[in-house]
């Protein structure tokens, strides 16, 4: 099915279309109703995704650095324009596609060990909601998993077919958000890049400075391999090359420790790839973590780290909060000690279906240790464990947690088997690109649990996504080859 493929735009269309936005504006004249405004945007909207498809795609990825949360229902039920509202649209049309063509997608892209991965956590998460202990907000969280993955992992196999196609959608994210950034940046300084306003400068279109250092250092490592890419072109290249100077102060101003780390182990990773290393990394990296639980939980042991609460507090400078976290002073760092306790505690309960999606909050109090308790301890904003793996732990049990656990080290064996079995200058950087982003994210979530969230759950899905079809696309160039 060729989904760019355009129906002529009439003069019917064209005067209906007029005719709808005039009528809107006389009934919200006579009602005062606002959202009767947004019907001629809505009707836009799906009338692109009828003409063209694919246009209707990017216009939907241009979005989602523009979008921003909205509450609603007394603050019960949030949700973030317009992006998530195109994502419901997209799952009705892939839907409608599919009943249309049973072989819309293709056979290689389920073949490939990722989506089997993928397919697999979706399957354990409805075991989880079965099992949940509270049913409404573990749906909740299952809907929301489930247009995220087919918005941005399943459709894009119906959109990138070639280079140009990667290249756009790279552009999509690369373009607004830097402008964004360079305007965060610039009002933070005239504030002094005081610490405490980090937050302040990056709304409404980032949550806090955590979700916004987040997606600039998976960002960073795309525009270090665009910036490669671009020999023989010096305009370009002067452009791209200024752009990774900037982000380096941004990373930093944004005050997210976690995003700095996650930029040199970006590289770190993207070094070991090349070297052909990178299949013991993971698997290392997880024996050490895994070594340092079990320590820390024998005989108690993680009673020595407990904080000196006449000193613990959340830091003035940037600075102080890095070294705070070797001193026990940090309040962040301590918090993020009290909230894995708990889960680790909580684990113990319900080791195989975990307390059910979404639900870590109702029930993690009780299996908290006091003297680990900071001011914040109260949790006003309902926020979660602060550890990516012990957050499918304890909401969907151990399976879910060690299905993570697979899909991370399939990624990058994938991106470097890829990297190593193509000739294709393109591919092969790309490739590396994608793993390096990829690299940095996970960083990130294993101090915070972002994927969820709509930018960082956008670029990690849609890396995966690009590199699943990278895969495909340098097989298919190497079978024309005879290679």
């Amino acid at each position: 099915m060729v989904l760019s493929k355009e129906i002529p735009v009439t003069k019917g269309i064209l005067y209906g279309g007029s005719l709808l936005f005039f009528l809107c504006i006389i009934a919200y004249a006579l009602t005062n109703q606002y959202l009767v405004l947004a019907i001629p945007f809505v009707a836009a909207i799906i009338g692109m995704a009828i003409v063209n498809l694919k246009s209707f795609y990017w216009f939907f990825l241009l979005t989602i650095p523009f979008s921003c949360t909205i509450y609603f229902l007394n603050n019960s039920l949030s949700t973030t324009v317009p992006d998530e509202p195109l994502t419901w649209l997209l799952l009705i049309i892939t839907i409608l596609l599919m009943v249309y063509n049973r072989k819309l997608f293709p056979e290689w892209f389920f073949r490939n060990p990722i989506t089997l991965v993928i397919t697999l956590q979706l399957v354990w998460m409805m075991v989880a909601v079965a099992f949940s202990k509270e049913l409404f907000p573990s749906l909740k969280f299952a809907a929301a998993r489930f247009w995220y993955i087919n918005a941005y992992f399943l459709f894009p196999v119906l959109i990138f077919k070639n280079i140009k196609d990667l290249r756009k959608a790279f552009l999509l994210f690369f373009i607004p958000i830097t402008l964004h950034a360079i305007f965060a940046f610039c009002w933070h300084y005239t504030l002094h890049f005081n610490y405490w306003l980090s937050n302040e400068v990056v709304l409404p279109f980032y949550f806090n400075h955590v979700d916004y250092s987040t997606v600039l250092s998976m960002l960073f490592p795309l525009i270090f391999i665009a910036w490669r890419l671009c020999k023989g072109k010096p305009r370009l290249r002067w452009l791209l090359g200024l752009t990774l100077i900037f982000y380096i102060p941004a990373i930093y101003a944004a005050a997210a420790r976690a995003a700095i780390l996650a930029v040199f182990f970006a590289f770190f990773m993207g070094f070991m790839i090349r070297k052909k290393l990178v299949n013991w990394v993971m698997p290392i990296g997880f024996a050490v973590v895994l070594s340092a639980v079990l320590f820390l939980a024998h005989n108690n042991n993680y009673i020595q780290f407990q904080p000196n609460k006449k000193y613990t507090a959340t830091q003035p400078t940037f600075m102080d909060a890095v070294t705070g976290m070797f001193t026990g002073r940090d309040m962040s760092s301590m918090e993020r000690f009290y909230r894995w306790i708990a889960a680790v505690r909580m684990s113990n309960d319900n080791p195989i279906t975990g307390v059910g999606p979404n639900n870590f909050y109702d029930y993690y109090k009780p299996y908290t240790v006091s003297m680990f308790a900071t001011w914040v301890s109260r949790n006003q904003e309902r926020s979660t464990t602060h550890n990516y793996f012990l957050y499918m732990l304890v909401e969907q049990g151990y399976p879910a947690m060690i299905l993570y656990g697979i899909l991370i080290i399939l990624l990058f064996a994938q991106a470097q088997k890829v990297y190593h079995g193509t000739e294709n200058r393109f591919y092969k950087h790309a490739v590396l690109g994608i793993a390096m982003m990829l690299a940095a994210g996970f960083v990130n979530n294993f101090f915070s649990e972002l994927i969820e969230t709509h930018k960082v759950g956008a670029l990690f899905y849609l890396g995966i996504a690009a590199l699943v079809i990278i895969k495909h696309l340098s097989q298919k160039e190497q079978q024309k080859i005879g290679v």
